[in-house]
């Protein structure tokens, strides 16, 4: 259905003329009606301009059902198109469609969205969906397919820090939202612009970017639902607990709650408690009196002391030994600490940050961890999610990292190129934040001054790497077909086979393998069918 003519300069998709435009230049247009419509006409605006270009394709699919083709099949050409025509890639979720009764409903996924991108470059994140003109496309489509107006509402959106566009699509008055379909009806704009008198104001009337704290980078809905609850744990001392994987930023957490409640003119203290032997780890935390034991020749105060007025970060508290764990359990009932070898306790005011990465309920079952510890450490648990979970924060991470590790380095860096931010996004990270922010590190010492910071940068070790990536001549980062390639060419030139040889013989084999259908062969040789037909005359073999 997609021809380009090089020649004359078209691109049909069936009887349709397209074109190619720069996704910036786009963003560019998108921006600039932004700032001389204000939000709520930019987005009816395009919107309207989405669903024009829906309700064609939706006519191409009419008259392909026409012709023949199941009706399902002939409406999935709209998401499909969409795909190739590069806007977003659809995922069907959920459809029910019934042509005789006009019915449907439908669900579905969108990545990649070109809208979503060029909106959180330009404007950040906000708490809004902006696929505005992918929106009216789906619903122009849609409503062109069946045959009323069907209407699209994103629930969820990248540019909301989701990490995906989520889409449902249902008969306009079933949404009972007149002031949202409206958005989807023709209005005469150029008529009312006097009537607005659109000023300073209504050019500012952009949707505010969402800012992270300048300490925590998060965009993600479940770094955000975490974030909620360590703000709304600040300003108290209750004593909290940090869940997550090693590497989720739990001890940045811990520090972000100190610096922001009542104690933040105290101490910070963190200990990690699985890197102290279990023999030292109680004169770490509680201190000691001189003679206690042999060798302690001074008495000297423990982290808790030392955190008085303050916050004492237990990291790894899972680890504590069990004669330890009693100990803290009686620090947390009374709020006092025996140094070893004191016969006096010593009152104190400290807020108990702890955090684990391990699963406390499974070591309560298996003995090594108290119940009634755990109960007094959970008052306020907050889970951090892991990084693979959380997509969506690792663009603003990215960023964060190469302006903290430039400026160390005295490097002017333009960021990442498209591969080396797309290969990042697909990362699992098991390592979570520090591993990301070590790759950033690395990438930032090998990127050339004032260049990009490209994939083989990232990758320690070729054994880093994904097992269908490898290093290609270049160092760049690329599939395992090249080294498929490479090892069949390889194959070739060990066994002396002439290059006329082999191309008579793939050309004889694609004409076998599509049965004789010149076009068919053709696109499995990857050239163009008069290429192929002038090539098989130019060696005296059938076209046909």
């Amino acid at each position: 259905m997609l021809r380009f003519n090089a020649g004359s300069g078209h691109i049909w998709l069936n009887e349709h003329r397209m074109m190619l435009l720069h996704t910036r230049a786009l963003a560019g247009l998108r921006r600039e009606l932004f700032d001389s419509l204000g939000v709520a006409r930019a987005r009816g605006l395009l919107v309207r301009m989405g669903f024009a270009s829906g309700q064609r394709d939706g006519e191409l699919a009419v008259r392909e059902m026409h012709a023949g083709m199941p009706c399902e099949k002939a409406f999935m050409l709209g998401p499909q198109l969409h795909t190739i025509e590069g806007a977003v890639r659809v995922e069907k979720v959920h459809m029910e469609l019934d042509l005789k009764t006009k019915h449907f409903f439908g669900e579905f996924l969108w990545t990649h969205s070109w809208e979503c991108d060029a909106h959180v470059t330009d404007m950040g994140y906000g708490d809004d969906p902006q696929c505005w003109q992918q929106i009216g496309y789906a619903s122009g489509y849609t409503s062109a397919f069946i045959g009323r107006l069907i209407v699209f509402k994103e629930t969820e959106c990248h540019s909301m820090g989701d990490s995906q566009c989520r889409i449902v699509g249902q008969p306009a008055e079933d949404w009972r939202d007149d002031e949202y379909v409206d958005y989807f009806r023709p209005q005469r704009i150029g008529e009312r612009l006097i009537d607005y008198n659109i000023g300073l104001e209504h050019l500012r009337a952009v949707q505010p970017r969402r800012e992270y704290d300048t300490s925590l980078v998060g965009v993600s809905p479940g770094f955000r639902a975490a974030f909620e609850l360590l703000k709304r744990a600040a300003p108290s001392a209750i004593t909290t607990l940090l869940l997550g994987e090693t590497g989720v930023g739990k001890e940045v957490f811990a520090r972000w709650l100190h610096d922001n409640g009542p104690r933040a003119t105290g101490p910070f203290i963190a200990v990690n408690c699985a890197a102290i032997p279990a023999d030292l780890i109680e004169a770490e935390l509680f201190g000691v009196e001189k003679g206690a034991y042999t060798g302690a020749h001074m008495a000297r105060a423990g982290r808790f002391e030392r955190a008085n007025n303050g916050t004492l970060f237990l990291d790894e508290a899972g680890d504590l030994p069990l004669a330890t764990q009693v100990k803290l359990l009686r620090v947390l009932q009374t709020g006092e600490i025996e140094r070893l070898g004191a016969e006096q306790p010593i009152k104190l005011n400290v807020r108990i940050v702890a955090a684990t990465n391990v699963d406390l309920q499974q070591s309560m079952q298996a003995g090594k961890f108290r119940s009634d510890l755990f109960y007094r450490l959970n008052t306020f648990p907050i889970t951090i999610p892991p990084l693979r979970e959380r997509t969506a924060d690792i663009p603003p991470l990215v960023n964060r990292f190469i302006e903290k590790y430039s400026a160390l380095y005295g490097k002017k860096l333009s960021g990442l190129t498209d591969r080396a931010m797309r290969d990042v996004l697909n990362q699992p990270w098991p390592g979570n934040i520090r591993e990301l922010e070590n790759a950033i590190e690395r990438a930032v010492l090998l990127a050339p001054e004032g260049g990009a910071i490209e994939s083989v940068h990232l990758w320690s070790n070729v054994a880093g790497l994904k097992p269908d990536q490898q290093l290609d001549a270049l160092g760049h980062v690329g599939s395992g077909e090249a080294a498929e390639l490479d090892g069949l060419c390889d194959q070739v030139l060990q066994q002396k086979i002439d290059m006329a040889s082999l191309e008579q013989r793939l050309m004889q084999m694609a004409m076998q393998r599509a049965n004789g259908n010149l076009s068919q062969a053709a696109r499995l040789l990857g050239i163009t069918r008069p290429q192929l037909a002038y090539r098989l005359k130019k060696e005296g073999l059938p076209a046909a």
